[in-house]
């Protein structure tokens, strides 16, 4: 039962930030939206993201106060319930500040079991993805599941890019590698978001490096629901630093081309 209780609660939580922050922007416009920077000068915050990771964060705590909380927005409350949140407010935030849709607000709960729950609401096209552990996958209520696509060629391929120059230097440099393995690349700009399309059967493949665990945390239960499976890029156990997500047939072979690509290059997977 405690699992239905916490996609209740994230579940709430989730539509209330995504709809403050969708009517707040279209009130206030990018010109009026007070902007930071973080890691890097394009990688922005904003008062909305903020907003939001307080929304959510007083609202678990109202319900459960007992529970740990770490938000992308600074957040990192200890608990002792046994019951933690992983919220990330506003993923995709510049897609957000620049009125693009694929924005989302992704909430996941997790015990020593592993995630319980994970809700991920994109407010731009009214869409809810949610799941429990072992209860599959839905959209808006409905049913999900990945593609069937079990050809490498044929594979429409999403992935992220890092905010590290750098880093997106070495990216670059694969993908182009592997575009001309595969269907096309779809390049989104947040990894909630792509790994509900994955999980609606939208893209064949997902993989990224360099996340948060709150931008991994609630669309990776998502995907693995909808009968995804979930691995680092070396095939290894997923870690936020390092995520392929694919159909069940293009997952070894994805992690096969990736890995002769990057050894091809001397990249690091």
């Amino acid at each position: 039962m405690i699992d239905a209780e916490l996609l209740a609660l994230a579940t709430r939580l989730a539509v209330e930030a995504g709809d403050m922050a969708r009517d707040g922007r279209r009130e206030r416009g990018i010109s009026a939206t007070t902007t930071a920077t973080k890691s890097t000068a394009t990688d922005m915050v904003t008062e909305f993201d903020k907003a939001s990771e307080a929304l959510i964060v007083g609202g678990v705590l109202a319900a459960r106060p007992h529970d740990g909380i770490v938000g992308e927005e600074g957040t990192d409350t200890v608990g002792s319930s046994g019951v933690d949140w992983l919220i990330d407010p506003i993923d995709g935030t510049t897609n957000f500040l620049y009125g693009l849709p694929g924005w989302a607000v992704s909430i996941a709960a997790r015990t020593a079991a592993g995630t319980r729950v994970g809700v991920v609401y994109v407010p731009s096209s009214d869409e809810l993805f949610t799941a429990s552990a072992g209860q599959g996958a839905f959209l808006n209520g409905e049913r999900i599941g990945c593609s069937s696509t079990d050809e490498l060629g044929l594979a429409l391929v999403a992935t992220g890019f890092s905010y590290s120059a750098e880093r997106r230097t070495a990216q670059a440099a694969r993908v182009a590698a592997l575009l001309p393995q595969v269907r096309d690349i779809r390049r989104l700009g947040a990894a909630a978001p792509d790994l509900c399309n994955l999980a609606a059967g939208r893209v064949d493949v997902y993989f990224e490096q360099w996340l948060g665990p709150w931008d991994l945390a609630a669309g990776e239960l998502i995907a693995r629901e909808a009968g995804c499976l979930v691995g680092a890029l070396d095939g290894g156990p997923v870690h936020h630093s390092s995520v392929l997500a694919a159909t069940p047939a293009l997952f070894a072979p994805m992690r096969d081309l990736i890995a002769s690509v990057d050894a091809h290059l001397h990249l690091r997977a």
